[in-house]
């Protein structure tokens, strides 16, 4: 019998003191979105998987444990986007890796950023152009689980279709996402599967369609 793929992410009775335990498979090209109440826990679990808070339990990446990564090799591949993402510098493209400037016009004419913002101050950019700026920074750095905290909470109509288009063709090419969202609507649009956290327990919801 041929050897099983281990999945692209393994939760196993993960837990911290507010959260847990939780236990979940994320295959490779999978998105699973999680829906809960205000408080419930999710940004918590996103932060756990991390390896951002201190927790018990385990966690795997392609079948490797999370110990066998230093905490930033594991963060470069388990990668969390916080709802609020934090910059530490005045301008763009010192957020962004050397040479990725081609790259990011590219994407970010896909998300509809306007034109010469790499030249704006990130403080005279919108909420919503650094929303999806920071959804960029993380995907330019290739990380095979991106972990989604509400990635489109700022952004208009128009702007949350584009980025669950750039989104559904980076899992195309094989990106796992854990994507938190408040909307069932956009849960159902996103999730090839739908989990709700109650009672700091990640629970299947109706399958989304």
């Amino acid at each position: 019998m041929p050897p099983t793929t281990p999945a692209r992410l393994s939760i196993r009775a993960l837990q911290s003191p507010i959260s847990g335990p939780c236990s979940l498979e994320l295959g490779a090209g999978e998105c699973v979105a999680v829906m809960g109440a205000s408080g419930a826990g999710k940004s918590v679990l996103l932060r756990l998987i991390a390896d951002l808070d201190p927790g018990s339990g385990e966690v795997l990446l392609n079948g490797q444990p999370r110990s066998a990564f230093s905490g930033p090799a594991w963060r470069q591949q388990v990668m969390y986007l916080a709802a609020e993402p934090a910059w530490w510098g005045p301008t763009v493209m010192e957020h962004f890796p050397p040479g990725s400037q081609p790259a990011l016009l590219e994407m970010a004419s896909a998300l509809g950023l306007r034109q010469g913002f790499v030249d704006i101050p990130l403080t005279q950019l919108s909420t919503g152009e650094r929303q999806r700026l920071a959804l960029l920074r993380g995907l330019l750095r290739r990380p095979q689980v991106l972990l989604l905290d509400e990635p489109t909470a700022a952004l208009d109509e128009t702007s949350v279709a584009a980025v669950e288009q750039l989104l559904q063709r980076c899992q195309q090419q094989g990106l796992s996402l854990l994507w938190v969202t408040h909307s069932q609507a956009q849960a159902a649009r996103v999730g090839q599967r739908c989990m709700q956290l109650l009672d700091h327990q990640l629970r299947p919801m109706e399958a989304a369609q």
